[in-house]
């Protein structure tokens, strides 16, 4: 069953998750003004799945039912697929101009559930059908699934089970006869709050002594004894100031993150997809981390050509469009864009069938997807605040350019000042030339960041994580022994 936008946003009020911000609990989070433009962001997902002109895109048949289901929620069965995942998520960014946050679950899905059936293969266990009862669950309700691999990590010079407290990873506190108990956390969870259910997996790769945190789960995400600590962003108080409009930038939308507790959860045996199986978490983590990285060629793109169009608008306001290097600039925007739409594009023509029968990126071709990710939206950024001009960060409050109070000799009011000295091109008012710079101010540095720039270097593990990878995909012997054959070296 495909959910709408309205049904989607009516199932989290039915929801006991619990919330907390600035100290206090958030009792009626689903309408609270800071945290609500993320989950209209959630809902484009839902919406756009609705409309028959991105069918193709946003939907597929499920290869567990046959059934019509989301594409967030479907296993990849071809390079097309994985194609197709990435077109889907450019559309979304270009509509939202923020972090949709859905990529996560679908991530974790075709992570978990290639790894599950390599496990069951040698240990014996049942995780696979596990996991896939559950996947079927979520595909016939389209529940909105947060993928959670990042725990805190503490000390990162120590294994798991070497940390002062054994907390700062997720960790199996008692093995019960019908399930398990966990306890620890999960930090910068994309679209937590959000989300239906939870899928848990291990951070990094365990040794025998860490096979307590080699877990592997599902959960509701109201499930008893888990809460969560909302996450702070740029500017984020700016949705609380009464009559806020252009000084929010993008009011229709915006990202999410949050600290995810588990204070001793019980997790039933059917949700159970690892449970100290040390030998498979570096699987899981390698296999989750190289589909997120694919998703950055795509969610990043779309934001990109967004922020791309905000800075040429910024340029014709100002009267500057016709500048020799404002058009390079705006050149060398769409240049660096479009580069880490074709490494998305690339890992995903490069897929390769698992052995489950689901379809997996390119390794090496996604973690140089990400890793130029971690470099091209600083660089797209900082030519759009060029364009843009210091005004962006400058600029009097919404509240000044609609002051009724005089302060000019002959009368004027301060918004008379205010739109009498901002203004600029005659192609444009001066709200209008305001509201595309605190746009751009918003997707610069402001609370859509976690959606593009910031995150754009730390989602999906760091630079140098994807160097680690690029170092073990890259196969130097193999370069070196193509040099040694053309060279004459024996």
């Amino acid at each position: 069953m495909l959910m709408t936008k309205e049904q989607y946003i009516e199932s989290l009020r039915k929801m006991k998750t619990r919330v907390y911000m600035f100290g206090e609990q958030v009792e009626n989070w689903v309408d609270h003004p800071i945290i609500r433009p993320s989950i209209d962001c959630v809902g484009m997902t839902y919406e756009l799945a609705s409309d028959p002109e991105y069918a193709d895109l946003m939907t597929t048949k499920s290869s567990l039912t046959g059934e019509t289901i989301n594409r967030f929620t479907h296993l990849h069965q071809s390079s097309e697929d994985l194609i197709k995942k990435v077109k889907m998520l450019r559309l979304l960014g270009q509509k939202t101009a923020s972090c949709f946050q859905r990529c996560v679950g679908m991530d974790a899905f075709n992570a978990v559930f290639s790894t599950t059936y390599e496990m069951d293969k040698k240990h014996g266990t049942k995780y696979h059908e596990n996991f896939k009862n559950f996947l079927k669950m979520v595909q016939e309700n389209d529940y909105v699934v947060d993928g959670a691999m990042t725990d805190p990590k503490g000390d990162r010079g120590l294994a798991p089970s070497a940390q002062r407290d054994a907390d700062l990873f997720m960790h199996i506190v008692e093995r019960r006869e019908d399930g398990i108990v966990v306890r620890g956390a999960k930090a910068h969870q994309t679209g937590t709050i959000n989300s239906h259910w939870h899928i848990i997996m291990p951070t990094q790769a365990m040794r025998e002594a860490d096979a307590d945190y080699a877990v592997s789960f599902a959960t509701p995400t109201d499930a008893e004894g888990i809460y969560m600590i909302y996450g702070r962003q740029s500017c984020d108080t700016r949705k609380m100031e009464e009559g806020a409009d252009v000084d929010l930038g993008n009011a229709k939308f915006g990202g999410q993150e949050a600290l995810v507790v588990f204070d001793d959860v019980f997790i039933p045996n059917e949700y159970v997809f690892m449970a100290g199986e040390y030998d498979f978490a570096n699987m899981m983590v390698e296999r989750f981390a190289g589909y997120h990285r694919q998703s950055y060629g795509g969610c990043k793109v779309g934001v990109g050509d967004v922020l791309i169009g905000a800075a040429a608008l910024a340029a014709e306001y100002n009267g500057a469009q016709k500048a020799s290097h404002i058009k390079d600039k705006l050149i060398e925007m769409i240049h660096l864009n479009e580069t880490l739409y074709c490494c998305g594009i690339a890992c995903s023509a490069e897929g390769q069938k698992t052995e489950a029968g689901n379809y997996q990126i390119d390794l090496l071709l996604a973690n140089v997807c990400k890793q130029n990710v971690t470099r091209f939206p600083y660089d797209i950024t900082r030519l759009a605040e060029d364009i843009a001009g210091g005004l962006m960060v400058t600029m009097p409050a919404e509240s000044d350019f609609n002051s009724g109070l005089k302060v000019g000799k002959n009368g004027e009011t301060v918004g008379e000042i205010c739109n009498k000295y901002f203004a600029a091109a005659p192609s444009c008012t001066t709200e209008e030339r305001m509201r595309i710079l605190r746009f751009i101010e918003n997707m610069c540095l402001g609370s859509s960041a976690v959606g593009y720039r910031t995150e754009s270097l730390h989602g999906a593990g760091s630079p140098q994580a994807q160097r680690i990878m690029i170092a073990r995909q890259g196969n130097l012997e193999g370069k070196k022994a193509l040099a040694k054959n053309i060279a004459g070296i024996k």
